[in-house]
């Protein structure tokens, strides 16, 4: 039986995920609407009272006058991960690396304590804190990839307070720990990987690079929706959130960036995973695309832009008879919802039937596209599917495709295209208006579905 509070000092209740404070206990958070985070915090906090005036660590300065040299960015060595990062790690900064397991994190960072340390040698060297292997596990890996320097140290610990004892020893110059989940703080209760702990270990790791101007880099692992695990207070108290992606059978691996305070939030870098250990690929337009010898049908290329990197696709398609009562729809690397969409508006807008028809739809490469940019190539290629009659290989196609079946303008049509010619290909499918295009590329502007039918047909196979 619950005991019933006074009015004076009813018990409050807080979120463990976003820190929403409630008066009553609900099953559902209302903020972030994690089920079951609600937990009882004790006694409502006191009224607020008058502080003091105490004295400032340092006094306020004009802000022309604060110095920024201490606050440059430093790169890592490991380019496609410096563009992410906007620049390199600021000192003081606390990164938050999360992926799926296996897809490379201790991989890649293992990479940057070695890029670190052969750059900056015994005046900063790098510390490697893995509390999920030992030590000798990791050195192995690390030998495996060539990536062992004397300015690289290594320490098996899940304990907060023993990290601060090695990070006094060492004197680093970047502390990675792999991982957040892993360590435990002895001033907090619960079992390692639980919220207070996490909230707990972060906390301290995050007052330890802003009093020392350490950049510290952090593993965590995510659920199985694909989100950072523990607290989304976590996601708030990093400065920057990297998520780090890729398919299991393809060598292809993504850095994203979520959060950034030092730089932009939507950059990615791309990295190819060898079995010599990782690899930064600064042209990866290439990795997707299937340059076929004669033209296929059901096939077209896009190009969509990620971050300010434009990037080449190819867009497949399938549209056969169906032998089951419900014909089938599958959907790898494009949105589900755009591409049934796109299949309405195809049937409705261009007198495609597909009733009776399973259609599959797909990227090449494990290229995984959301963006609106691809909704006039996926048409294209369902349509050239249904029709079995192939596109030019040297077509591209930009737009996004309303329901109304008009083609709609999308931002950087110029620089889509820039990469479209740099990479050989002569005539585009561009909505109307794009403004200012580059030479050596032909623009045909569509402004409906059935226009762009029927401009595809004057595009030269070869």
């Amino acid at each position: 039986m619950v005991k019933k509070a006074s009015a004076g000092n009813r018990a409050g209740y807080r979120c463990a995920d976003c820190g929403y404070e409630a008066a009553k206990w609900v099953g559902r958070c209302p903020e972030c609407q994690a089920w079951g985070t609600i937990e009882e915090r004790g006694d409502s906090r006191p009224a607020i009272a008058r502080v003091a005036a105490g004295a400032p660590s340092a006094p306020a300065r004009p802000i022309g006058e604060v110095d920024v040299e201490a606050a440059r960015a430093r790169r890592t060595g490991v380019g496609e991960l410096d563009r992410v990062l906007g620049g390199g790690l600021v000192p003081g900064a606390v990164v938050l690396l999360a992926g799926e397991p296996g897809v490379g994190k201790s991989t890649l960072l293992l990479e940057v304590a070695y890029q670190w340390a052969a750059d900056a040698g015994a005046e900063a060297p790098s510390l490697y804190v893995t509390g999920e292997e030992s030590a000798g596990q990791v050195r192995l890996r690390a030998e495996r990839t060539g990536n062992v320097h004397d300015g690289m140290y290594l320490a098996a610990e899940s304990d907060l307070a023993a990290i601060f004892g090695h990070v006094d020893t060492v004197k680093p110059g970047v502390l990675i720990v792999d991982s957040v989940q892993t360590m435990s703080s002895p001033q907090a209760e619960g079992a390692p990987g639980g919220v207070t702990q996490i909230r707990a270990v972060t906390a301290g790791l995050v007052a330890l690079a802003k009093e020392r101007g350490l950049p510290v880099v952090l593993v965590g692992h995510v659920t199985k929706e694909g989100s950072v695990a523990g607290p989304r207070v976590l996601e708030h108290l990093v400065d920057v959130v990297l998520q780090f992606e890729g398919d299991r059978h393809s060598t292809l691996r993504m850095v994203r960036g979520v959060k950034n305070r030092f730089g932009a939030a939507d950059e990615i870098g791309c990295f190819e995973l060898r079995e010599d250990g990782i690899a930064g690929v600064p042209d990866p337009s290439g990795l997707f695309l299937n340059r076929h010898v004669d033209a296929v049908p059901g096939t077209a290329v896009t190009v969509t832009v990620e971050g300010k990197r434009p990037l080449l696709g190819e867009v497949q398609a399938l549209v056969s008879k169906s032998s089951l009562p419900q014909p089938r729809r599958a959907v790898s690397g494009l949105d589900s919802s755009r591409v049934a969409m796109i299949l309405a508006v195809l049937e409705k807008r261009a007198g495609v039937k597909f009733g009776e028809q399973d259609v599959y739809a797909a990227t090449v490469g494990g290229m995984k596209v959301v963006e609106p940019a691809v909704d006039l190539a996926v048409a294209l290629a369902v349509y050239s599917g249904a029709h079995d009659t192939p596109l030019s290989p040297r077509l591209v196609a930009i737009g996004e495709v309303g329901l109304a079946g008009e083609i709609r303008r999308v931002t950087g049509v110029g620089r889509r295209l820039g990469e479209a010619v740099r990479l050989g290909f002569t005539h585009a499918l561009v909505p109307p208006d794009p403004g200012p295009l580059p030479e050596g590329i032909r623009t045909l502007e569509v402004g409906d579905l059935e226009t762009a039918f029927k401009a595809v047909r004057y595009v030269p196979m070869q």
